[in-house]
């Protein structure tokens, strides 16, 4: 359809305001539906410029309208066909100016400033203070070009130009600048003056202050108050029901959402909920206001009286709003509480580590049964114990005692194959047979047919055949599978008649069956019933085909047929499959005879021994708990091989085998779990009483649940689920449970099988279950698992005589909690390293000789006492074990040829710097002479960059001996390492390169030996955007629209629920040699897959960090390419002069490259392809500071990969001139010499350094104690806003690297481009980047325009394009794949006639796998290939592959065939 009245396409649907009032006489011109993908588009036309939010607000009214759209795509022009370009731009310019402050605030005050004209079919905007690179680097010329394109229909480029300044503007600029120099000058005396004497790291340094003034506290006037609310509260959902002015008293549910007006106001967004309803909530604020005075009554999980206008908001998708006039804080409701006078204790609770089942965490359980006086609480999470740390934790400030248990997934492997066995030998009689009745409940279907085979001496030597008559109807299902209808058995005798004469064929022999618990169960309940003893030995064929072929995917009859070559004709009619389960049966007993077996005796134990465990099938749950601090080891054992050696291969659950829980047994306390349980089972079966008998010997005591937890069997007709008819038969199944407690001396105990915490949060489980797959008839029901009080669960057992409800609910489970020892831990609560002998002092003899041998012999007293602090600290607090393991495997990657960076602040220590932990000196900046070992630590050159990088300290030579000195000192004190006092938990991070990380993790186990290093386990949970996918879906099946509070509530109730398992990409947990990790915690593979060939701690490894040793090893690129361009080149990275000029010019300019911004798609620096550097965000930042030293290199280093360090606030205090590069907060070590400065103590100043780092922001007492000490407003307001901080020594170490691959970019190119393209190579097409400049561009130009069109591996491709076009205009060249040269992943840099070329490895070609192509580089070792026929065959390589190779020109001219046609 085209060009209609937006009213007469969508005006009778359900708008929000915002779409009515801005789209009304706006044309639609085009809608578009495309079904398979659910999408749909419009596009509109408007004479006025709009509100392009309400086009957010159209795509969610038509996604709520139509069911059958999942996604909307609008787009809005304005024609104005009237006016020419330049008017339609003028008009157009605000939006421009919205378009510019949402990508840049510092470029937004510039652009409003612009002048503008069009020439040569290009808008040309002149930008002043030479700022016309940053908006191209940002891209903004890239977003005004498809503004104006979509919006305005007029393709034109967008070029920016400088524009200077006019005499006007020069003198008001100049004015400004002396008054602030004057400013800073005048604080700059007043703190020398009170800093007179102090030193940090021997130089004399002033803290940067400046003129702080317009950040002043200001009166708050107007607004929402906090004045007392007197008015009546009413709930939610009346509040909602009526509008206008109400007060409402909830629980904030929604972290806050803070949106900045333009004008600096505050726009707060949160969620209030009270147990009938909920809605949004908005408060209108300075931001001033709200961090005084609404920022702690807004927060997460308080609570708050609030009295304000409910409305339905057009920017809220038209939703009521709730916007706040009054808050007051308010209490929380009265908890529920537990009011007996003994309490019970719950005894099977899953937490949210039960992996998507469980909600609620262990803390909030265990506070909860605190707070009801309960003595103890059950952790029994699905299959894990992941729950346990924090269990522990939780306890530790109370009294309660926590039973560490766990719901496992019993499998029997236990004497299944033969039941009573009475020593017959195999050549004894055996009666083989088989049934078939008219369903699948032994206790009330009919037998309609048996078959029966005789063996003896391994020969069939008799048959029994016949109809049975059951008397009633056969259903068409059975009638289908069996091939056996009504007409059939109408003339055959019935049970009476028919099982006796059976019963005689069978005499004393061995009854042999397949699947025996099944079709025995019909005879034994004719046997019964009549009063005949039926105490034959049975043999099941599934389980014995499980112990004689347990490679089997399956052990159904057609297959073990098939395995041993038996025919199976007329599947499912008893007379056939008895006779074909005879002859396997006969094929089994030859295998046990040449096993040696004799006789049916051990069978059950060869069963044990053979059986594949992880391919068992039924598996019953079952309560473990650890009796005593042994059976804590035995259950992260038992555990640990349920995940490792057992995990089910069908269903993906850990397997516990009964003859593995056996072995543990007197350390544990078993109880039967719930209706999944054997037990249940058994009892819903009408199973013998002796069977019954042997399954409660196993088991410590029995348990029942309330009838709400099992009613999902009533009338529950799926297939090979329980049924009942009604709540009485619940009733009758529990009652049993309890007289066998009562006949066999078993405590019987009520529990809850609890997955959350109270009855509302069966919502959240709703939603998980729909994530987890389920339908949502299955999950709309949800069963009462909620956390009982003491009366509460004996209500659930009324039907009961109150003596003995009582019994099962409060005196027997606190009889089991009885039964487990006090005093149990998850988790040592201490430290345990490894242990290396003598590493104290070979410690201090590496650094010292290393230190002599830089500094002299004797060492100078600065850094003697430098060092001997750091030793005595690291040595006195237990960590001299910790540096000699990392030097050892620095060392090792050091001696096979790579650098190993270091990461964190361990470049804050000297000992680690002269261990060879890193690279980073942590002194003050200083000159050393390598000759006679002088050193200069203060001349007038090195004060002069005191507190920075001795990298810029000008080349000087030594006045003693005349050799040119090194520079060295990155000013870092040591104490953001260790603290103060020396005690704080040292963390060694290492960068290794990518390729020899596996090899040090191995020389890692090398160290400490097999079994004793594992990977750091990480447990991944539900988060917000995975949760609202499952909302959604919820709705989708549901077909309800809901609003978005709700949805937010259900969200928020869902996230940390445990969904996976993983591996910390470079993390070990080291287990000393005098234990082992079963002390600590079980081990898995990560996300169970046992292919990863990985073993992980089950633990998070936060939760064991402070026991155990946890080294990280990462894998890095940077280590990858300096070892490249040492192979390539042969000059050592290590030498890179650090004060190169032309390498530093890198960061400003791209001329050390020969190239100008022209060249290079308009990137004013040559930082493309540096690590750490290269991205648009930071060459962003390099062109608005322009840094003009390595000092500046490590502020930015830091202000890029902190978290509101450098957005929102270093950039915006440099734009407004608050302050410059050299005064903001860079990284977390600054704030503590800053604090120094000022004369902050020495303790505070630290504290306050880790509390902002860690995003704690400041305490009031911390930000009062600052003001005393005349810190400016500026920098608390800065230290408030931090969330993250990047350590000074971490900065240093990726600068040191960065800048060594710089100088290799200018001086060996090839190098350059052949090792950065070697290490991201599954990013590099060789189609679209090795045949030329032209070819390059184009495709760059084409990624470009797409703008938002563009997919995240076009941008990707845009990315490495950029390089490629770079090493084009420097007329570098790539050489062709060559079939005998080009390597698997490896750029190569090659000699040709016409110079060096850049060859690159098979990878590059598009498809071409890491597989194929080592295949083909190992086959031509062999020799060179005639045909591609010959290739192929050698190299295994599929047609797609050998398409792929002849597509890219590999194969050149290479015949086909060998074969020659002549005719």
């Amino acid at each position: 359809m085209e060009n209609a009245l937006f009213e007469d396409v969508f005006g009778r649907m359900r708008l929000s305001a915002n779409v009515k009032s801005n789209l009304k006489n706006a044309i639609v011109s085009n809608v578009k539906v495309w079904f398979q993908s659910k999408t749909m588009d419009i596009s509109l036309e408007s004479d006025k410029f709009v509100d392009e939010s309400c086009l957010e607000d159209l795509k969610k009214d038509i996604i709520e309208s139509f069911p059958g759209v999942s996604k909307v795509n609008t787009s809005i022009c304005y024609p104005m066909s009237e006016l020419s370009p330049e008017e339609k731009i003028e008009k157009y310019w605000v939006k421009l100016s919205e378009i510019v402050y949402k990508k840049s605030i510092c470029c937004s005050s510039v652009f409003n400033r612009a002048k503008w004209h069009i020439e040569n079919n290009a808008l040309v905007i002149a930008v002043e203070n030479n700022t016309y690179k940053t908006f191209e680097i940002l891209g903004i010329n890239h977003l005004i070009e498809e503004a104006l394109s979509e919006r305005l229909k007029i393709n034109l480029k967008v070029k920016f130009i400088d524009r200077p300044l006019n005499d006007n503007e020069i003198e008001k600029y100049n004015k400004l600048k002396e008054e602030r120099a004057k400013a800073v000058d005048a604080e700059d005396n007043t703190v020398s003056e009170n800093n007179s004497g102090l030193q940090v790291n021997n130089a004399v340094r002033t803290a940067p202050v400046v003129n702080d003034s317009k950040f002043k506290k200001r009166v708050r006037t107007g607004g929402p108050k906090t004045d007392e609310i007197t008015d009546e509260v009413i709930s939610i959902k009346e509040a909602c029901s009526l509008n206008g002015l109400v007060t409402i008293e909830g629980k904030i549910y929604s972290e806050a959402e803070i949106t900045e007006t333009r004008k600096g106001g505050y726009i707060v967004k949160t969620d209030i909920y009270d147990g009938t309803d909920c809605v949004p909530l908005k408060l209108f604020c300075s931001p001033e206001d709200y961090k005084e005075s609404f920022k702690g009554l807004l927060k997460k999980g308080c609570y708050a009286k609030i009295k304000g206008n409910i409305d339905y908001d057009k920017y809220e998708n038209n939703e009521q709003v709730l916007i706040i006039n009054y808050i007051n804080p308010a209490s929380a409701p009265p908890m529920k509480m537990d009011n007996a006078d003994e309490k019970r204790v719950e005894l099977h609770l899953h937490t949210n580590m039960s992996m998507m089942d469980g909600i609620t965490t262990a803390t909030e359980y265990i506070n909860r049964a605190v707070k009801w006086g309960h003595k103890a609480i059950a952790i029994t999470d699905h299959g894990v114990v992941q729950a346990y740390p924090e269990a522990m934790h939780a306890s530790e400030k109370s009294d309660i005692k926590i039973l560490y248990g766990c719901e496992g997934y019993m499998v029997n492997d236990m004497g299944a194959v033969v039941k009573q066995p009475k020593g017959q030998s195999l050549d004894d009689t055996y009666v083989v047979f088989d049934l078939e009745t008219t369903g699948l409940n032994t206790n009330t279907d009919k037998i309609i047919e048996i078959g029966a085979v005789k063996v003896s001496n391994g020969e069939i030597v008799d048959r029994y055949s016949t109809f049975v008559n059951p008397k009633e109807h056969i259903s068409e299902k059975i009638s289908k599978l069996t091939g056996i209808y009504d007409d059939m058995v109408e003339n055959a005798a019935d049970e009476n008649e028919i099982l006796p004469e059976f019963l005689e064929f069978i005499g004393n022999s061995v009854l042999v069956a397949h699947n025996a618990g099944f079709d025995t169960a019909f005879i034994k309940r004719f046997a019964k019933e009549k009063g005949i003893v039926l105490d034959n030995t049975i043999i099941d064929t599934v389980e014995l085909g499980k112990t004689l072929l347990p490679k089997l995917n399956n052990f159904k009859l057609d297959t073990i047929c098939n395995e041993l070559g038996v025919s199976l004709e007329n599947h499912h009619r008893a007379v056939d499959d008895a006779e074909a389960t005879a002859e396997c049966f006969i094929k089994f007993i030859g295998m046990l005879k040449n096993l040696g077996e004799t006789t049916v005796d051990a069978l059950n134990e060869l069963g044990t021994e053979n059986i594949d465990k992880s391919k068992i099938r039924k598996r019953y749950h079952i309560i473990i708990f650890a009796k005593n601090q042994a059976g804590v080891k035995n259950l992260y054992q038992l555990v640990s091989d349920a995940h490792i050696k057992y995990f089910g291969v069908r269903g993906g659950r850990p397997h516990f085998p009964k003859s593995e829980i056996m072995k543990y047994r007197e350390n544990f306390i078993l109880g039967s779990a719930c209706e999944a349980g054997d037990l249940y089972e058994a009892v819903y079966n009408d199973l013998s009483d002796e069977d019954l008998k042997e399954i409660v010997d196993f088991y410590d005591y029995l348990e029942v649940q309330p009838l709400g937890n099992n009613q999902y069997m009533i009338g529950n007709t799926k297939k090979n689920s329980k049924t009942v008819k009604g709540w009485d038969d619940l009733i009758r199944l529990n009652k049993r449970i309890i007289e066998l407690g009562e006949k066999y001396n078993k405590p019987v105990v009520a529990t809850g099988d609890v997955h959350f915490i109270d009855p509302e949060c069966a919502d959240y489980r709703r939603i998980v279950q729909i994530g987890e797959g389920f339908k949502l008839e299955d999950v709309e029901v949800q069963a009462p698992l909620y956390f009982r009080t003491t009366n509460e669960m004996l209500e659930e057992f009324n039907y009961l005589e109150p003596e003995k409800a009582y019994e099962i609910v409060v005196t027997n489970t606190n009889l089991v909690a009885d039964m487990i020892d006090d005093g149990i831990y998850a988790v040592p609560n201490r430290k345990c390293p490894p242990i290396i002998e003598g590493s104290d002092d070979e410690l201090r003899e590496i650094t010292t000789t290393k230190a002599k041998s830089i500094y002299g012999d004797p060492l100078p007293k600065n850094i003697e006492e430098r060092l001997d602090k750091e030793l005595d600290s690291i040595i006195g607090n237990g960590y001299a074990v910790l540096y000699i393991i990392a030097q050892k495997l620095v060392w090792d990657s050091n001696a096979h040829g790579y650098i190993v960076g270091s990461r964190g602040s361990v470049g804050s220590s000297f000992a680690a710097t002269m261990a060879g932990i890193t690279e980073v000196n942590p002194l003050d900046p200083h000159y050393v002479c390598p000759n006679c070992k002088y050193s200069d630590f203060t001349s007038e050159e090195v004060k002069k960059v005191a507190g920075n990088s001795g990298f810029d300290l000008p080349d000087k030579k030594c006045p003693h001996c005349g050799a040119e000195m090194n520079k060295d000192g990155q000013a870092i004190p040591f104490e953001t390492f260790l603290g103060f006092n020396g005690d704080k938990e040292p963390d060694i991070d290492l960068n290794f390169s990518g390729e020899d990380q596996t090899r040090a993790h191995r020389y890692c186990e090398e160290l400490f030996g097999e079994g004793h290093v594992f990977k750091a386990g990480t447990i991944a949970t539900l988060q917000d955007k995975t949760v609202f996918g499952y909302v959604l879906k919820y709705c989708e099946q549901k077909g309800i629209n809901m609003k978005g509070a709700e949805k937010r509530r259900l969200v928020n109730g869902c996230v940390g629920v445990k969904r996976s398992t993983g591996q910390h990409p470079g993390g070990l947990v080291v287990v000393p040699d005098y234990t082992d990790i079963y002390e600590f915690c079980p081990v898995q593979h990560p996300a169970n897959k046992a292919e990863s060939g990985v073993k992980t701690t089950h633990f998070d490894y936060h939760s064991i960090d402070s026991c155990l040793l946890k080294l990280d090893m990462l894998g890095h690129d940077v280590p990858t390419i300096l070892r490249m361009f040492h192979d390539i080149t042969g000059f050592d990275p290590l030498k890179v002069p650090m004060n190169d000029r032309e390498t530093m010019s890198l960061f400003t300019s791209p001329k050390a490259l020969g190239l100008n911004p022209e060249d290079i798609n308009g990137c004013p620096t040559g930082s493309l392809g540096l690590p750490e550097f290269g991205t648009p965000f930071v060459i962003g930042m390099l062109v608005e500071t322009q840094p003009q030293s390595f000092s500046g290199l490590v502020k930015i280093s830091g202000l890029s990969h902190g978290t509101d360090v450098w957005n929102g606030n270093a950039q915006e205090l440099i734009a407004n001139g608050t302050c410059t590069l050299n005064e903001v907060i860079p990284t977390r070590d600054d704030i503590m010499v800053y604090l120094q400065l000022h004369n902050v103590p020495n303790k505070d100043a630290f504290s306050i350094m880790e509390h902002v780092r860690k995003g704690k922001g400041l305490t009031p007492e911390e930000e009062a104690l600052m003001r005393e000490h005349d810190v400016p407003d500026w920098y608390i307001g800065s230290c408030k806003k931090i969330k993250y901080m990047f350590p000074k020594g971490h900065a240093v170490a990726y600068c040191t690297n960065t800048f060594r691959i710089g100088y290799f970019k200018i001086n060996y190119p090839e190098a350059f481009y052949a090792a950065t393209f070697s290490v991201k190579y599954d990013d590099f097409d060789y189609s679209l980047m090795c045949f030329g400049e032209k070819k390059a561009r184009e495709t760059y130009d084409s990624i470009m325009s797409m703008g938002k069109e563009a997919s995240a591996k076009d941008k990707t491709t845009a990315d490495m394009l950029k390089l490629v076009i770079e090493l084009y205009a420097r007329g570098i060249k790539f050489a062709p794949i060559d079939l005998y040269e080009s390597g698997t992943t490896k750029f190569k840099v090659i000699e040709k006639e016409n110079g060096k070329h850049i060859l690159p490895p098979f990878c590059t070609i598009s498809g071409f796998g890491v597989t194929a192509a080592e295949s083909l580089v190992k086959a031509r070792e062999e020799g060179s290939f005639e045909t591609i026929e010959e290739l192929q065959k050698r190299t295994g390589l599929g047609q797609s592959n050998i398409q792929m190779l002849r597509d890219s020109g590999v194969l050149g001219n290479m015949r086909e065939t060998d074969q020659l046609t002549l005719f």
